[in-house]
């Protein structure tokens, strides 16, 4: 039985890693933040007895080799990996990346494909290597949108979707295959998290009702305009309808964009 070492935080993630648990998988250790103990994916470590770590606390069991895993599995986990641990596993790291590669690198894929009124997304598995998204791509599941009526929120729920089953497929293939073939990563654009929070402020001439939808991912601030120095999040009568009369949490997320 293959171990894995499984990195990830957010619901997606937990997703994963329970199916991992119960598909087959020797799961050695869960990697999370130290300030996301109660993250979903740490939950899942806990109901099922597994090791959790935070990245620290990961290097300190690799350099002191106490801790032997085959594959390691980065699922939309934030942190940059470096050597020692990108050399550890025989079977490699892979990385799953909720946007098409190598088109958008880093951060902001759901935002640019609607900014940019693109009409295919995608979410990719690749192997890591030391730069920021840019090791030998294994599969890019490509798929069709609507950029016009997708928001952030939408797009990362469709995306995530189909990466929990590109997820389960490429550990199957491993399972049967071992290490899979890749292709090198050639161009691209790289998006820093600091670009993406510019972005979002609403200037003269911009598609103020496409930011907006560019922009919604409650309860995260969103496309803002800024008033005596206080920043407002916008949203529109669309996005207030699907909210389905929802006024807690519109208040929520209007009180914390104030």
């Amino acid at each position: 039985m293959n171990k894995l070492l499984f990195m990830g935080r957010k619901t997606y993630g937990a997703q994963a890693l329970e199916w991992s648990v119960n598909n087959g998988w020797n799961v050695v250790a869960v990697v999370t933040d130290d300030h996301q103990e109660t993250s979903p994916t740490a939950q899942v470590a806990k109901k099922y007895g597994l090791k959790l770590l935070d990245y620290e606390g990961l290097l300190e069991e690799i350099s002191s080799k106490q801790l032997d895993f085959d594959l390691v599995v980065s699922y939309v986990f934030w942190r940059i990996l470096k050597k020692p641990l990108i050399e550890t596993p025989k079977l490699g790291i892979i990385n799953f990346h909720p946007a098409p590669l190598p088109d958008l690198r880093g951060t902001g894929g759901f935002n640019i494909a609607i900014l940019e009124n693109q009409k295919e997304f995608g979410v990719t598995a690749h192997y890591l290597d030391e730069g920021i998204d840019t090791g030998p791509i294994i599969e890019v599941d490509r798929f069709e949108i609507n950029p016009y009526e997708e928001t952030a929120q939408s797009l990362e729920k469709k995306s995530h979707d189909r990466m929990v089953k590109l997820f389960k497929k490429t550990l199957e293939r491993i399972t049967k295959q071992g290490v899979l073939p890749s292709i090198p990563m050639k161009g691209g654009r790289y998006l820093s998290r600091k670009e993406m929070e510019e972005m979002k402020r609403i200037n003269p001439g911009d598609d103020v009702d496409t930011k907006i939808r560019a922009f919604w991912f409650p309860p995260y601030d969103g496309a803002y305009v800024e008033l005596d120095g206080k920043r407002y999040t916008l949203v529109n009568r669309k996005i207030l309808e699907e909210l389905d009369g929802d006024s807690e949490a519109i208040f929520r997320h209007t009180q914390k964009g104030s």
